[in-house]
């Protein structure tokens, strides 16, 4: 019996994609993984295993497999502590296992395509994956690369290629989390969800039960539904208490929900123990929401440091940090990066960015553009929708502007500490 998600044609034909059938796979156990030698993102013994492989290449340093294990390591002990000062050791051991054996190698291409994808450089991330395709076709590693590094390209139907063949070769955790994204990405909610419980079933480590449930927390987040957003969230940190986004949605509910007391406590132990750039941010605007105007300030810089930071280890944060300069800092300067952006990767995120950049540089005509782009795969994100419906009360299409705004806090009434109540302002104000 196979599981099936469908999606819309009518939602594809905005696109003008057509309409196609996502396979979940079937109710048999997958295939056994290959031979290869790439470190499992749910190692639970990460520290172990980069202690091990380090030793054994101390001994044996022509050992092309184990520097590629050594390398992918490195790459999933940057994720998971936000350390970008992992990926130049990742980068050097990836490129001594290509140095040892260039060809047919695709546990170093698979490496490094990852790292392309940690330090958003998707367009090399595409290309490493695609290295590592035509290499072994039949080998599924490969295909995770692919579907985030075309997701974030804004090549959605490649992506959708990449992941309907990862599910055809091995419909597991990796597969039925990327069917997740894709699904909420087209406004199937419900069959996001269908997907991510498909992947906690078939979740065996901390990490990656930790890692369904905080996404189930965001799709429940995303509809509004705060409560449930928060037990999914607490029960991410149940099953791994390191799991980082899982605070980070535990601080954002609980805001919601008025406990401003906890929610600072949780953000000040998220950033001082993983200062992404994102949570960093987050934790600023709550604080400038409260009228804390100084300890706000004080955390965009700290922003900016950690972004820096990031970019002296070769990682780009260019959407984050645009976001940041339109709302925060020069809107001038958020479009020149976010343009830079766009150049690189036309994915509905930074439409949405750059539309709103665009708006806040006193530009809205020309913002409305990407601000339509941002909608055209059916996303419900009441980011999405209060940006466009404030760049249409700009350019005065008050309907449509009405129409978007209501629909924001529709979506979610808490989506943002500073931008939910100017939502609530403009629809009560004489301006729409």
């Amino acid at each position: 019996m196979k599981l099936l998600i469908r999606t819309a044609v009518a939602a594809l034909a905005v696109a003008g994609i057509g309409s196609w059938l996502l396979t979940l796979g079937p109710g048999e156990p997958p295939p056994p993984a290959p031979p290869a030698a790439v470190a499992p993102a749910s190692a639970p013994d990460l520290p172990q295993l980069l202690d091990a492989r380090q030793k054994w290449l101390r001994a044996h340093p022509d050992d092309d497999r184990s520097w590629a294990v050594l390398g992918s390591a490195y790459v999933e002990q940057a994720r998971r502590g936000a350390d970008p000062s992992y990926y130049p050791k990742a980068q050097a051991a990836l490129e001594r296992s290509l140095k040892l054996r260039p060809e047919g190698n695709v546990d170093a291409l698979v490496g490094m395509g990852a790292l392309a994808n940690a330090r958003h450089d998707f367009a090399a991330a595409r290309d490493w994956g695609e290295r590592a395709r035509r290499a072994a076709p039949a080998r599924w590693p490969a295909y995770p690369v692919l579907v985030d590094a075309y997701t974030q390209l804004g090549d959605y139907p490649a992506a959708r290629d990449a992941l309907q063949r990862l599910l055809d070769l091995r419909p597991g955790l990796p597969a039925f989390t990327r069917a997740g994204y894709e699904l909420e990405m087209r406004g199937r909610g419900d069959e996001a969800a269908d997907a991510l419980h498909r992947a906690l079933d078939d979740a065996t480590s901390r990490s990656d039960r930790a890692f369904c449930l905080h996404r189930l927390g965001e799709l429940a987040w995303e509809r509004g539904e705060v409560r449930g957003a928060l037990r999914s969230y607490e029960d991410a940190l149940r099953a791994d208490a390191k799991a980082h986004q899982a605070l980070a949605g535990r601080a954002k509910a609980r805001a919601a929900l008025g406990d401003t007391r906890a929610a600072l406590a949780d953000y000040e132990q998220l950033t001082e123990r993983v200062p992404l750039p994102e949570y960093v941010l987050a934790r600023g605007e709550l604080l400038q929401s409260l009228g804390r105007e100084r300890e706000a300030g004080e955390q965009y810089e700290v922003l900016r440091a950690e972004i820096a930071l990031f970019a002296e280890n070769g990682a780009t944060d260019d959407l984050t940090l645009g976001l940041f300069e339109a709302d925060h800092g020069s809107p001038e300067r958020a479009v020149r990066q976010l343009r830079g952006e766009w150049k690189r990767r036309q994915s509905v995120l930074v439409a949405d960015a750059l539309g709103w950049a665009l708006h806040r540089a006193g530009r809205s005509q020309e913002g409305l553009t990407y601000a339509r782009r941002a909608s055209e795969l059916g996303w419900e994100r009441a980011e999405f929708a209060y940006h466009r419906g404030e760049i249409e009360r700009a350019v005065g299409l008050h309907d449509e502007a009405r129409t978007h705004l209501r629909q924001a806090l529709r979506l979610n009434p808490h989506f943002s500490p500073l931008q939910a109540p100017a939502a609530r302002k403009a629809l009560g104000g004489d301006g729409v």
